[in-house]
C-alpha cells in the first residue's frame, strides 16, 4: 500500500513539474501602454498582427509584426528560444509558431508592412485566401526560405486607401503605425514650412 502511495506521489511530482515547464514560456498579454517592438520600436498592438517569444532564460520579446520576430531571429539566432507565439488572425488566441499556418502576399497590409497573416490551422488560411482573393498559403518551415521582402507602398496607406484588408481581427488596421504616419506628416509640413519661407 505504502509503495503504490509514493509511486503515485511521484508521478504527481513529475505532472506537475512538467506542467511547471511548459508553462514557463507560456504567452504573456499585449499592453499597449509599454510594449514596444524589439526590432522597430513601434507601439506593439493588441491585435491578430502581434508575436512575441521567450528565451530560455525567461526574456520576453514582443514584435508589432512577424516580419520584426523574423528579424530578431536573424540577429539572434534561434537556439536560445524556448518559445514563439504568433496570433490567429480571426480569434487572436495565441499559436506556436511552428503550428501555425501562414498566408503571404504583398498586398496583404500588415504593421510593418511583411504582408503575411497567421492563421490557427490551413483550412482558416484557405479560407481567408478565397475571401481575399490573394494571398500564398505557407506552413513555417517555408517561412525559413521567404525573403521577407516589405512592400513599402503600405507603410505609408490610408486606411480607406489600404489594399487587401479583413476586419475580424485586423481591426484598426489603418491605424497600426500612427505614430510613425504623423511623424511623417509633421516632416512633410517641416519642409514645405522651410521651402515657403526661403521664397520670401
Amino acid at each position: 500500500m505504502n509503495k503504490r502511495w509514493i509511486l503515485a506521489m511521484v508521478l504527481l511530482l513529475g505532472t506537475l513539474m512538467l506542467t511547471a515547464c511548459g508553462q514557463k514560456y507560456a504567452a504573456v498579454p499585449i499592453n499597449e501602454d509599454v510594449d514596444i517592438c524589439a526590432i522597430c520600436n513601434m507601439q506593439v498592438k493588441d491585435d491578430a498582427f502581434a508575436t512575441q517569444l521567450t528565451t530560455k532564460d525567461g526574456k520576453n520579446f514582443k514584435f508589432d509584426d512577424l516580419g520584426c520576430m523574423n528579424e530578431w531571429k536573424k540577429e539572434n539566432g534561434t537556439d536560445n528560444i524556448g518559445m514563439d507565439y504568433v496570433r490567429d488572425y480571426n480569434d487572436k488566441e495565441w499559436i506556436e509558431f511552428n503550428k501555425a499556418t501562414y498566408v503571404y502576399d504583398p498586398s496583404l497590409r500588415t504593421p510593418m508592412a511583411y504582408g503575411i497573416v497567421n492563421f490557427k490551422d490551413k483550412a482558416s488560411a484557405e479560407a481567408f485566401v478565397a475571401e481575399q482573393g490573394v494571398g500564398k498559403v505557407m506552413t513555417a518551415d517555408e517561412l525559413a526560405s521567404h525573403d521577407w521582402t516589405q512592400n513599402m507602398d503600405n507603410m505609408n496607406m490610408d486606411g480607406d486607401a489600404q489594399g487587401h484588408g479583413h476586419d475580424e481581427g485586423g481591426t484598426d488596421q489603418g491605424s497600426k503605425h500612427d505614430m510613425g504616419e504623423d511623424m511623417s506628416k509633421d516632416m512633410h509640413q517641416e519642409g514645405e514650412s522651410k521651402e515657403g519661407s526661403g521664397n520670401h
